[in-house]
Formats: C-alpha cells, sequence, structure tokens
C-alpha cells in the first residue's frame, strides 16, 4: 500500500503518537510519501525515527491509496485541497484539541490503521463550494464554508439571491454560506445548524445581524447563490475556509456545488453521530 503524509508541526506531546503511527505504517508494510517541510520538521522533533520514506513538495500522484492529514481541521482542510477531484480519500489524525474532521485521536491511532488496512471503512464524498466573482477576477473552492465579512467597523448589507430569487437582505457584520461538513465549523459558531454529510444542502447563516428575526436558512445544494454587497468602505472580505482576500464592493460573488468532492473515510467503528457526541460532549451532565 502506497500512502503520503501532510501536516505542518505539532507539540512536543504527540511526539510518542507520531513516532507510534510511522513505525506502525512501516510494521503494516506500507510505502509512505511525506510532504517536505513535514519531513523537515519530524527529523528535528524525533531524529530517532528511520524508516525509509520519500518527500513530495505540492502534487500527489495519483496511485496513491490514502492521504493522511497530520493536525487539526486546520491542517485537514489544507491537505483536501492536494486531494480535490482525485480518487485519493483522505484520512484526518488529531494531534490537536476538537478534530470535526481530523477525528482519529491519538489513542486510536494503531487500531485505526489495522481497520483502514484491514479494509473496514466506508467513503463518504464531501461537497465542495465553487466560488466565482463577477469581474472574473477570483475563483476558489472550501469544503467548509465561503464567508464574506466586514472590512472596516461598519456592517454590511449582503443581499442573497437563490437561482435569482431574492432570499433576504441581510444588514449583518458578514453571511456564511457553508457545506454540511462546515456545517461543524464557523458556521455552527453563529448558530447554524449541524448537517449530517451527504445531505445535499448548504447553510446560510448570517454573522451577527442587526435583527433577530433573521435566521440560518438551509438551502437546497443545487441552487446557485449570488451575494450582493453594500459596504460604507466600498470593500469587504471572503474567505475560502482558511483563505481570505479583500474584494471591491461592486463585485458580486458567485457560489454553486463544485463539481469536485473530497473523497473521505468513514471507519466502522466510528459515525458521524459518535463523534459529534464525542466532540460535543452530548449527554455528559457536568453536574456530577
Amino acid at each position: 500500500m502506497k500512502v503520503a503524509v501532510y501536516g505542518k508541526s505539532f507539540n512536543e506531546s504527540f511526539n510518542f503518537a507520531m513516532e507510534a503511527f510511522f513505525t506502525k505504517l512501516s510494521g503494516l508494510g506500507a510505502e509512505v510519501l511525506v510532504y517536505e517541510p513535514f519531513m523537515n520538521f519530524i527529523h528535528e522533533s524525533l531524529p530517532q525515527i528511520d524508516y525509509d520514506m520519500k518527500v513530495f513538495e505540492s502534487g500527489l500522484p495519483e496511485n496513491l491509496d490514502f492521504l493522511f492529514s497530520i493536525g487539526g481541521d486546520g491542517t485537514f482542510l489544507e491537505a483536501a485541497r492536494l486531494v480535490k477531484g482525485m480518487d485519493i480519500p483522505l484520512v484526518g489524525v488529531n494531534s490537536g484539541r476538537l478534530g470535526f474532521l481530523a477525528y482519529i485521536a491519538m489513542e486510536n491511532i494503531s487500531s485505526s490503521l489495522d481497520e483502514i488496512f484491514e479494509g473496514k471503512y466506508s467513503i463518504e464524498e464531501r461537497t465542495m463550494l465553487e466560488m466565482k466573482s463577477s469581474d472574473g477576477k477570483y475563483s476558489d473552492f472550501a469544503l467548509n464554508e465561503i464567508a464574506l465579512q466586514k472590512f472596516d467597523s461598519r456592517m454590511l448589507s449582503i443581499h442573497a439571491y437563490l437561482n435569482g430569487e431574492l432570499l433576504n437582505s441581510y444588514w449583518a457584520d458578514g453571511l456564511i454560506v457553508a457545506t454540511p461538513t462546515g456545517s461543524t465549523a464557523y458556521s455552527l459558531s453563529v448558530g447554524g445548524p449541524i448537517v449530517v454529510p451527504g445531505s445535499k444542502n448548504f447553510v446560510v447563516s448570517p454573522i451577527s445581524p442587526h435583527t433577530l428575526a433573521v435566521r440560518p436558512v438551509v438551502v437546497p445544494d443545487y441552487h446557485e447563490i449570488r451575494l450582493k454587497v453594500d459596504a460604507r468602505s466600498n470593500k469587504f472580505l471572503v474567505s475560502a475556509d482558511f483563505k481570505s482576500i479583500t474584494v471591491d464592493a461592486s463585485v458580486e460573488i458567485i457560489l454553486k456545488r463544485a463539481k469536485a468532492v473530497v473523497k473521505t473515510i468513514k471507519l466502522d467503528s466510528h459515525s458521524f453521530y459518535s463523534i459529534i457526541r464525542s466532540k460535543l460532549m452530548w449527554g455528559i451532565d457536568r453536574r456530577n
């Protein structure tokens, strides 16, 4: 089996888990490629690792079986851009804290790798958002969300259209359009609902709206979403997951479901519901 590993850095407390990860891959007979900057970090942090690994700089070979992301959900989003539209499942190993996407915890690395190599998983195709600007200058993709935000302290007026029909005019600090994957990220923090992966919906959530009557809306993902902005500063910010740009207020943002997807794996021993119960600590009574 041929796998690649993407990451940036991790805390010293994760050293033992990282050593166990590479030792396990070696024991399973995997051919391993490591993102070059991450490999340099590993050599400095774990000089004791003696394992024959190759490096890659950016592009991935087509014949990979898996890409492992080592880090948190932010690192997972970066790794997702490497496999977008490719037949390479992405696996997230969590070296941080929460981790909805990178949900394999350090204490479960060995057992999870056994499941993967034994084929005890299923493939999930995660929807992505495609963003284009009306002037043709900007285009991007997002696995979690596209967010429009104010450039300065003054609110925005954002007019949202679904397939040409006005949904609402939002007077707010911004607006988030999230995929089901992104429903547990920024959208959740502003009161948006949790949407199960594969639901074929987007969530439109205002950021600090001026009126409490304005609430998040779940819309079908086959709708085109067009956003027009009125801003006193004549500009606003647009972010696609972790990337952000400044855009002139005369420019409209057009969003639609991307043709490309990101393939992830769901271990047989995990489910989306078990993950959110664990990460959000549902059912735990802190009074006891």
